[in-house]
Formats: structure tokens, C-alpha cells, sequence
């Protein structure tokens, strides 16, 4: 009797924690394609504790997060982790913490390092975006550029990633913090992508600027849960992928002011099995996914493949996938899916991937907490 309490709390637990938005239940999707490896999994790090953002500095030094709240300096990828300091303090509860990382444009010359990450706040929580000056391996100062409103007393839905443009803005996605009807209101920030300046500051033309009633950094809503976000590397497009619920998870084209249908269509449903809004997967006024996975995968972390190690895998989208345990790999033509791959299957729950400047495609994974690339299996 004691036993079968214990595993009910530990299920019940997981469940009302990351696993159920991360974790739906999937089944095989025979249309997609297992294949041989054209390479091997070369493991630089081991023991992580839920990592979820990297990126690489100029001189090919490295960074990466932990949810829990640390950020670590790497002097190359075969060197040992240093913990930065400097980092604010984050509020690591249910799906929130130190979430994603990257470096300003001209970091060479304006060396800030941005992040997303959760706070605590009065009213409960939400997703932050901020910049530390890069000096000495830490941040010598650090400006908090974006706070999410409303704060909202819940754990699940931060979001979140960080891109940049050619023009001088940077792009956050945020979640809809488990409040669907939240997602179609254009007054908060909940569910949507905001643009502003490097500074923080909103961007003078995003597309709402001229109503009062929009709050000014939103730039595209109607977005459920995006935990992957990437630019085009030809034509800098901003592509982005959310969680659906249980089935629906999207790729989309983030263009300013479009309204990606969250929580009025869907291509999945509820939880509970109930349709979502109208029951329906398009209605007019909704610009509709290029791509959706039902079942889901759970995706996390997106990148475009810029190497020349794997040239059959030029400007392919790299997603990984939570509960689908497998790195997913999609080929598209202009905005037509060409194929979709599944690598390394069962290997873990992908929560980052990145085309490094060495050629090589590096990964962050959770369930082992590893960091890893691809080499060729010469």
C-alpha cells in the first residue's frame, strides 16, 4: 500500500511539473524516416543538470546554461566548465529558470551576453530578459532589458528563446504561462514573440506601436509555448516552433503582427481530449504552421546547419525533441517540407542544438545531462 502511494506521488509529481506540456504521449509516426548515421556522437561533457541554452563566442570559447541557475564558461568545448559570475538570481520552479543564452552582434566590440531566464516577483512569476557585460569571464554589470507582464502565479510556460536581426533588434518568445485566452489579447505579453531594441527599448516600428491598447514590445501572439527559435541564414527570416498540447506542435514564420491561432485553433487537443477553441486546425484571420507534429514531439532548441562537415545537411532545421527523445531534422524547400528525419533515436530529451564554427553540430541533452556534437564516422 505504501509503495503504491509513493509512485502515485512521484508520477502525479513529474506530471504537474515540466513533464505535462514536455512529456505528451507519442506514438511512432511511421511516415518519418529512421536512418543509418553518417556520424558519431562524440560526448564532451557528462553529469549536466538540465541544460538549455549555448552558444559560442568569437575566439571559439563557449557558454551554457542550467535551468537551475548557473551559466558556465567553457575555454574551448574539451575544457572544464567555470561558473560565471554575476548572474541574477533566478527563480528555478516548475518549467522556469536560466533558459536560453546568446551574445549581442557586435559582440566583439559591445561584449554583452544575453539571457531569458524566470523570476519571482509579487503575484507569483514570470520571463525576464537581460545582458551582462562580458568582462574577465564574468558580467562586471548586468541590466535586466524586459520583464514579461503580467506576473502570473503559475510555474509552467516561460518560454523561451533569444534571436537577432540585421536591423538592430532582438526577438524573445514567450509562453502563455498556461492562461490560453491570454494568447489573443495584444494588451500582455503572454504567448507572444516581442521585438525591441539591443537596449531593451521597443522598437520604434513594431507593428502595434500606434494602438494604445497593445503593449509596445509585441511584435506576433497567438503563440502557445515557443522553446525554439532560429534565423534563416540566407533569407533571415525568423523561424520559430511551439508546444501544442497533446498533438499540434508547430514550425512556424514569425512575420510582425500575425496571429498564430493559439488557443482558437489547433491541431491538437486538450489534455482531457476536448478540442481546443473552435475545434477546428485553420480559420480565417490565423496564419497557419508550415509544419506540425501530431503526435507531438515535444520539440526544444532549433538551428539552422551552416557547416560544410555535413554539406547533404545545408541549412537543414535541427530541433530536438523532449518527449520524442530523438534530434529531428526537417528539409525544407523554400517553405515546403521536403523530409523530416529522426537521429538518434531514444537517446535522450534534446533540449539545444547548435552549428558550431568548427563545422560540427552541437547538442545539450537532458536524461543524461550531456553536451555533445556530431563527427563524421570516418
Amino acid at each position: 500500500m505504501h509503495l503504491k502511494f509513493f509512485i502515485f506521488i512521484f508520477v502525479f509529481s513529474f506530471l504537474m511539473s515540466e513533464g505535462c506540456d514536455d512529456d505528451p504521449l507519442i506514438e511512432e509516426n511511421e511516415t518519418e524516416t529512421h536512418i543509418q548515421p553518417p556520424y558519431k556522437v562524440d560526448t564532451l561533457l557528462t553529469g549536466l543538470s538540465n541544460p538549455w541554452g549555448m552558444v559560442f563566442l568569437p575566439d571559439g570559447s563557449f557558454l551554457f546554461t542550467e535551468r537551475r541557475g548557473t551559466l558556465f564558461y567553457m575555454e574551448s568545448v574539451t575544457a572544464s566548465p567555470v561558473a560565471v559570475q554575476g548572474v541574477p538570481q533566478v527563480a528555478s520552479v516548475g518549467q522556469g529558470g536560466l533558459m536560453d543564452v546568446q551574445i549581442h552582434p557586435n559582440f566583439e566590440t559591445e561584449p554583452w551576453v544575453y539571457i531569458t531566464y524566470s523570476v519571482s516577483l509579487p503575484g507569483g512569476y514570470t520571463t525576464r530578459l537581460g545582458r551582462g557585460y562580458w568582462e574577465g569571464n564574468r558580467f562586471s554589470r548586468f541590466e535586466v532589458l524586459f520583464t514579461a507582464l503580467p506576473v502570473l502565479n503559475t510555474s509552467v510556460h516561460f518560454g523561451s528563446r533569444i534571436v537577432f536581426d540585421e536591423e538592430g533588434h532582438v526577438y524573445c518568445g514567450i509562453g502563455e504561462r498556461g492562461r490560453p485566452q491570454m494568447a489573443q489579447d495584444i494588451s500582455n505579453h503572454m504567448g507572444t514573440v516581442v521585438r525591441m531594441k539591443l537596449d531593451g527599448s521597443p522598437a520604434d516600428e513594431n507593428p502595434f506601436a500606434n494602438n494604445p491598447e497593445a503593449a509596445p514590445h509585441v511584435y506576433a501572439y497567438g503563440i502557445r509555448n515557443p522553446q525554439g527559435m532560429a534565423v534563416h541564414p540566407e533569407t533571415k527570416e525568423i523561424w520559430l516552433h511551439e508546444h501544442g498540447p497533446q498533438g499540434g506542435d508547430e514550425v512556424n514564420l514569425i512575420k510582425p503582427g500575425l496571429n498564430y491561432g493559439w488557443a482558437v485553433v489547433s491541431h491538437g487537443v486538450n489534455y482531457n481530449g476536448t478540442p481546443v477553441g473552435s475545434g477546428q486546425s485553420t480559420a480565417p484571420g490565423f496564419t497557419d504552421p508550415l509544419h506540425h507534429w501530431t503526435p507531438s514531439i515535444a520539440p526544444c532548441g532549433m538551428a539552422f546547419y551552416t557547416g560544410n562537415i555535413f554539406p547533404e545537411w545545408k541549412n537543414s532545421i535541427f530541433t530536438g525533441a523532449l518527449a520524442g527523445q530523438h534530434l529531428n531534422q526537417l528539409v525544407f524547400n523554400g517553405y515546403e517540407l521536403v523530409s523530416e528525419k529522426r537521429h538518434l533515436q531514444g537517446f535522450a530529451r534534446f533540449r539545444a542544438m547548435t552549428s558550431g564554427p568548427d563545422g560540427y553540430l552541437y547538442f545539450l541533452t537532458e536524461s543524461p545531462g550531456l553536451l555533445c556534437r556530431l563527427k563524421p564516422d570516418l
